[in-house]
């Protein structure tokens, strides 16, 4: 795609060193591209119109050269000198970023005001630095609990019989999981204001199990937009945004975060879950909040998302554990504890691994949010000898992120699966940030796994 018609003015031009020189560019949400590129590099671009609205930014066109950024972006010259950071001050301005190798500098430009400092220690220290500042204006972060999640075994098809296995097999193989999530398939969607899906069961009894177990109860949630077909998007037209994509067999629609009908019901729908007594909530599908369109109130798609999950942390309180998915990432910080910075492990039919590891490049590019501006949730450990994958991205996920979760029936995992799982609760969740070595060997893993797919 052609940058078209938005207006980007030159702020820096970078003597690089051609063959050695990188630039970070960050992406969008939890599922856009993150990664370090060489200076030469072209940087990943959606292939068709829906990949778009669900991956990148939407309604920002992505160049056709060079590399960009969305609120920030690092060149690392190669040459000895500092490596200079741009990057946005105000969490409602996300300017985006492109830098293009011209000759043999890099010139930078931006579409709204950035900062520009610069850091001798290097490309990675540009990004601790300004993580630092972002989390010196942000709640503090507390360590998350472990996690078992049903999406990855039993996807839409979970049942309240699955979750009850779940928490017997937890008790029999003395597991240590602090909370039992509850993923997509428990309700009919957020557009039938939280109707129980027909097949599941009942979520309220599933909770009351969970919790007298002596663990906490998560529900996975898509707050922020509905499908087309939906009730809501039927009755209160005047709700809805523009397109978000495409799941769950219909278009999806944004929601207007600032419209008051829309945010009585989602503070409703709230209270509801944690007055059942969830007291964790993996809030999906997040970038619906921030699509074009008009909306009620005269502000643009940034300050509309802000407000929403702004007001989410409001209705549930500072108690409730809040994981961020699909989330336009610099828009939320402060406002989430938990922040999956990666793809999903794999979607329904790549069960085997044989489609390599999808979350690898951004959860190892974004090591240094770890401890920073979240807990880094680098998606859920699969464990089962089915998953050909398994050891590698145990390992990586237990690199790179804060968040220990998995999601396997447990009665089907072998022995190295079960010391696998035993390992990766017993290391527990952490908030801390990761030494400087891990994000440096991030950096080049992500750099490899990005030239290599």
């Amino acid at each position: 795609m052609s940058q078209g018609a938005v207006r980007m003015d030159v702020v820096d031009e970078v003597p690089v060193d051609p063959r050695g020189g990188r630039v970070y560019a960050e992406g969008w949400q939890s599922w856009s591209p993150a990664t370090w590129y060489p200076v030469t590099a072209t940087g990943r671009a959606p292939a068709e119109g829906w990949q778009h609205l669900m991956r990148f930014r939407p309604g920002t066109p992505v160049p056709a050269s060079g590399v960009q950024g969305e609120g920030l972006l690092v060149v690392d010259p190669g040459t000895g000198v500092p490596a200079r950071c741009y990057a946005t001050d105000d969490l409602l301005v996300v300017p985006s970023i492109h830098a293009t190798l011209e000759g043999d500098r890099v010139v930078v430009r931006s579409s709204g005001p950035v900062t520009t400092s610069e850091h001798p220690a290097g490309g990675e220290a540009a990004l601790v630095a300004y993580g630092d500042a972002l989390a010196a204006t942000s709640p503090p972060l507390s360590d998350p609990p472990t996690v078992w999640c049903s999406w990855y075994r039993f996807f839409e098809a979970v049942t309240a019989a699955d979750v009850a296995e779940a928490v017997r097999d937890l008790d029999r193989h003395e597991l240590g999981v602090g909370v039992v999530l509850v993923d997509d398939g428990w309700s009919a969607g957020f557009g039938e204001l939280l109707r129980p899906s027909d097949r599941f069961g009942s979520l309220p009894g599933v909770v009351e199990d969970v919790r007298a177990s002596g663990r906490r109860a998560g529900a996975w949630l898509a707050p922020f937009l509905v499908g087309a077909d939906t009730t809501m998007a039927r009755e209160h037209p005047d709700w809805l945004v523009g397109p978000a994509g495409h799941n769950w067999g219909q278009d999806l629609v944004g929601l207007d975060l600032t419209h008051p009908g829309v945010r009585e019901v989602l503070a409703d729908s709230l209270r509801a879950l944690v007055d059942a007594g969830v007291d964790y909530l993996k809030l999906d599908f997040l970038y619906g909040g921030a699509v074009p369109g008009r909306r009620r109130e005269d502000v643009d798609e940034v300050a509309a998302y802000r407000s929403g999950l702004q007001l989410v942390r409001d209705v549930v309180g500072p108690d409730v554990l809040l994981v961020g998915c699909g989330a336009p990432l610099l828009p939320s910080v402060g406002l989430v504890d938990v922040m999956r910075v990666s793809p999903d492990t794999f979607h329904e039919g790549g069960e085997d691994g044989s489609g390599g590891l999808r979350g690898l490049m951004p959860i190892a590019a974004r090591a240094w949010q770890q401890g920073r501006l979240w807990v880094n949730d680098p998606d859920c450990v699969v464990v089962r000898p089915s998953y050909g994958s398994r050891e590698r991205w145990a390992e990586a996920a237990q690199a790179f992120g804060g968040l220990r979760s998995f999601s396997d029936r447990i009665s089907e995992l072998d022995a190295w699966g079960l010391d696998t799982v035993r390992g990766l609760l017993a290391d527990g969740g952490t908030a801390a940030p990761l030494a400087t070595e891990v994000l440096r060997h991030g950096a080049r893993v992500a750099q490899d796994e990005g030239a290599a797919s």
